[in-house]
């Protein structure tokens, strides 16, 4: 299998990335709806004694060397270990980066729907008495960050701070926990794919930035995203030729031809062996000689 073009896939996460960045700024919404989205999520998660977010939020408060932590976590790591693991996954499983960067992408859109369809006031913009402290405005003094959800000083207008429903840095966290596990091979990188994603449930919960419910919307954000992949790289095929149109194309009995050829070859379909094999390849490949 050949593997993608970097600069190309450098491009297309750009351009999805600024595509979402700008339509996650214009499905503000109503505040006054996102307050009553809020509270009714709240009341629901009460009633269900599920309000985890609670209980949390006041350790994070009350423990400097948990809160303060838990800040630079929300504010960094969603941006550092997604492309990460995207990079990764180019240079040690290429075989397998299309699918996964293809269900990211189509996950990360349809969580903008949700932010258009709902939009939703996170714990820490609630009044008072509804009992959450905004730890980033608490420790505010230790980061870069002021009062305005992560945002650098300043430029706190430039976020949509009635995204919370669902939860992306939870639904991005899962994604990335599930590559570790699946495709890691030392013992190392699987207990940070299990580790990262529940280090993430706790963080979001904890600083007050979403509840509950909005971690588990991300996880269904994320299960949805899975199912339609194959379907849309289906699509993405058609209209771009896609990575079918730079392999062999088949003839009839398993002959295929390839560039350069005018008579067809008698070759065997790649398999799922042939995949781990690939990726194998590509390991030795990238492994330093002594």
């Amino acid at each position: 299998m050949r593997r993608p073009r970097w600069w190309v896939e450098l491009i297309l996460i750009a351009v999805v990335y600024a595509a979402y960045s700008a339509g996650r700024l214009l499905a503000r919404g109503d505040a006054g709806a996102a307050v009553d989205h809020g509270l009714a999520i709240l009341r629901f998660e009460e009633r269900l004694a599920i309000d985890f977010e609670h209980p949390l939020n006041r350790l994070f408060t009350a423990t400097a060397a948990l809160g303060i932590p838990a800040d630079f976590a929300y504010a960094s790591l969603h941006y550092l270990v997604t492309p990460a693991v995207l990079v990764w996954l180019f240079r040690r499983r290429p075989a397998r980066y299309l699918a996964a960067r293809t269900w990211l992408m189509t996950s990360t859109l349809l969580g903008l729907v949700g932010f258009a369809l709902l939009p939703t006031c996170p714990p820490r913009l609630l009044a008072a008495g509804h009992g959450f402290t905004d730890t980033m405005a608490h420790f505010s003094a230790y980061g870069w960050w002021g009062g305005e959800a992560s945002a650098p000083r300043g430029l706190g207008g430039f976020t949509n701070q009635y995204a919370a429903m669902p939860s992306l840095h939870v639904g991005w966290a899962l994604w990335c926990g599930v590559m570790l596990w699946r495709y890691g091979r030392s013992p190392l990188l699987r207990a940070l794919g299990v580790a990262y994603p529940l280090l993430t449930l706790l963080v979001v919960m904890g600083t007050a930035n979403h509840y509950f419910l909005d971690a588990v919307a991300g996880a269904a954000v994320m299960g949805a995203g899975l199912l339609l992949t194959p379907r849309v790289r289906r699509i993405a095929d058609r209209i771009f030729g896609g990575e079918s149109s730079r392999n062999s194309p088949p003839v009839s009995g398993g002959w295929e031809t390839s560039a350069g050829e005018r008579i067809p070859g008698q070759r065997s379909a790649p398999t799922a062996a042939d995949d781990t094999a690939a990726d194998d390849t590509a390991d030795s490949s990238a492994a330093p000689t002594r």
